[in-house]
């Protein structure tokens, strides 16, 4: 009984195929030279490692957090969802309208509270005024005050301090 592959498709019928098509992939996974696949390119502990979508999740997520241990147990019940831009945004960048940073969409039923900030609206606000992760904080501080029928410096005493004059 033999143990290779038991079938074989050759392209040309004439043509036998070439010791590297007979090896398995694992060991064919090495350049002309040798030397195979190289490591990743930047170290897991530098800040390049992440992707910048990446670090803007992180960025929202540690905002969530920092609102927990403000507000305790009652923040669990709202989601938070990074979205890349707005719904309709063409219509609101061709009208001259306000671009919107982020949304909050209220509880219905058994869906629950949905705060959505936008990822390429903050990060083109953001542009050397502010850093990124405080605006998103603000963004975040703005719709949960909006969705809790609060001020936004009762949420969180913080808000808006990075903002430019």
């Amino acid at each position: 009984m033999s143990t290779g592959p038991t079938l074989r498709v050759f392209l040309d019928p004439g043509e036998e195929p070439s010791a590297a098509a007979r090896r398995p992939f694992r060991r064919r996974r090495r350049n002309r030279h040798g030397r195979g696949l190289r490591g990743e390119l930047i170290p897991a502990h530098l800040a390049g490692f992440r992707s910048r979508s990446e670090r803007f999740d992180t960025w929202v997520l540690e905002s969530a957090q920092r609102l927990e241990r403000l507000w305790g147990e009652g923040i669990q019940s709202y989601q938070f969802v990074v979205r890349d831009i707005p719904p309709g945004l063409e219509e609101l960048a061709a009208s001259g309208g306000h671009i919107p940073f982020g949304a909050g969409t209220p509880a219905a039923g058994p869906r629950p509270a949905v705060i959505t900030v936008y990822r390429h609206p903050v990060e083109s606000a953001a542009r050397g005024l502010v850093p990124v992760s405080e605006l998103i904080h603000d963004v975040v501080v703005e719709q949960l005050a909006t969705l809790m029928g609060m001020d936004p410096e009762t949420v969180d005493p913080t808000y808006g301090r990075f903002r430019p004059l």
